[in-house]
């Protein structure tokens, strides 16, 4: 039998959240050890395609808004850590009719929370923003701190910093198995190690239904697109649609289908990129189909084009990602109802990259001290049972 090697604390998945949490536990002391089945930045999960939104004017709940004051300050000292740039604040607007979620919801959270906004009309948009065509009763929650996160860099970024406060991150080794260790702890064995520890972090992202069985969470493993258009820059100059001068942006007016978007950027594959925001197909991590169809880069340049009309075809270039969707839409974050030892946080259902700073540190709270500071109550794991 392999000998056991021992830690303080073991982190399952190091994409988003574990490559977090790995790097706040190391700044804390802990002898750590990541592990993950593929190598940092990759693209078989939830964190590539170059750009995230990062907003705070947040229609979602203005609960998560407290979490987006830390996740920013997480965001710029992880900037100074690593030395990458991953945030870019180039403004942001949030489009739809008056009692829109979209809107409405956006305006809410920034009159209870006190965040600077403007309201604009449809023809204010216009005017301002020309790439854009609203309905005529649109209106728009302009926020100037929006904008972007680089998702690879942002992975990487909090690898490389854990590895150089002490962390001991093995990449290439999918973990096999887990469970409680007699007398307390965890064990974990993947194909070719068998580890100990006190504490465990599991964040599998899509691989929820496979590392969590017994909790039966139900979280809907979906495939979603995005995909990059060209512009006609005869019709609205090329300066029009970057980052300079464009914000990115959520909008859903009466019963179009809610989509998002960024400016082009330094990372933007040569288009303009955007995607819808609540459009996925149900698949698994296993067996999710990576090829997009001409049809579904159609339907959403047909969509996009409510909105964009100046937007041209073929499409540049078009990815797949996995959402891991909780039936509310709220994310699942907490200790594991069954191991007091073990932490989890899956179900980020679409809008979860922006708080990775502050995922990594709710979990190296819940591993050092069983709690957290940070208003974690929406996201309890026993809520669906």
């Amino acid at each position: 039998m392999a000998e056991v090697e021992s830690f303080e604390a073991i982190v399952i998945g190091l994409g988003s959240m574990g490559a977090a949490a790995a790097n706040e536990l190391a700044g804390r002391g802990f002898r750590v050890l990541g592990l993950e089945t593929y190598q940092p930045g990759h693209d078989q999960g939830s964190a590539h395609g170059g750009t995230r939104i990062i907003r705070q004017s947040y229609f979602e709940d203005p609960a998560y808004v407290p979490l987006l004051f830390s996740a920013y300050s997480g965001f710029r000292q992880l900037e100074e850590e690593s030395g990458r740039k991953l945030m870019e604040l180039c403004g942001g607007i949030y489009i739809g009719h008056p009692e829109s979620k979209t809107f409405a919801g956006s305006k809410a959270a920034a009159e209870q929370w006190g965040l600077d906004h403007q309201v604009l009309t449809a023809a204010q948009i216009r005017s301002r923003f020309p790439t854009f065509e609203p309905h005529e009763d649109a209106l728009g929650l302009y926020e100037d701190n929006a904008g972007y996160v680089r998702p690879e860099q942002t992975v990487i970024a909090n690898a490389e910093v854990a590895a150089q406060k002490g962390a001991v991150l093995k990449f290439g080794e999918p973990v096999t198995w887990w469970g409680a260790a007699a007398g307390g702890g965890v064990e974990v064995r993947t194909p070719v190690g068998h580890y100990g520890a006190d504490r465990l972090i599991i964040s599998p992202g899509a691989w929820a239904p496979q590392l969590l069985p017994e909790l039966r969470l139900p979280l809907s493993i979906e495939r979603m697109v995005f995909h990059w258009f060209t512009p006609d820059f005869s019709a609205v100059p090329q300066p029009a649609w970057d980052e300079r001068e464009h914000p990115v942006y959520v909008e859903q007016t009466y019963d179009n289908l809610q989509i998002y978007g960024f400016p082009m950027t330094d990372g933007s594959a040569g288009g303009f990129k955007l995607g819808f925001f609540r459009l996925g197909t149900p698949t698994t991590a296993q067996t999710v189909n990576r090829e997009v169809a001409e049809e579904e880069n159609q339907r959403m340049l047909d969509r996009a084009r409510q909105l964009f009309p100046h937007l041209g075809y073929p499409v540049v270039t078009a990815k797949t990602c996995l959402y891991s969707v909780t039936p509310d839409e709220h994310f699942v974050i907490g200790s594991h109802p069954e191991h007091e030892q073990v932490a989890i946080a899956c179900g980020f259902s679409g809008h979860g990259f922006k708080f990775v700073p502050v995922v990594g540190e709710i979990l190296a709270d819940l591993v050092e001290h069983g709690k957290t500071k940070h208003p974690v109550e929406l996201f309890n794991p026993m809520r669906f049972s």
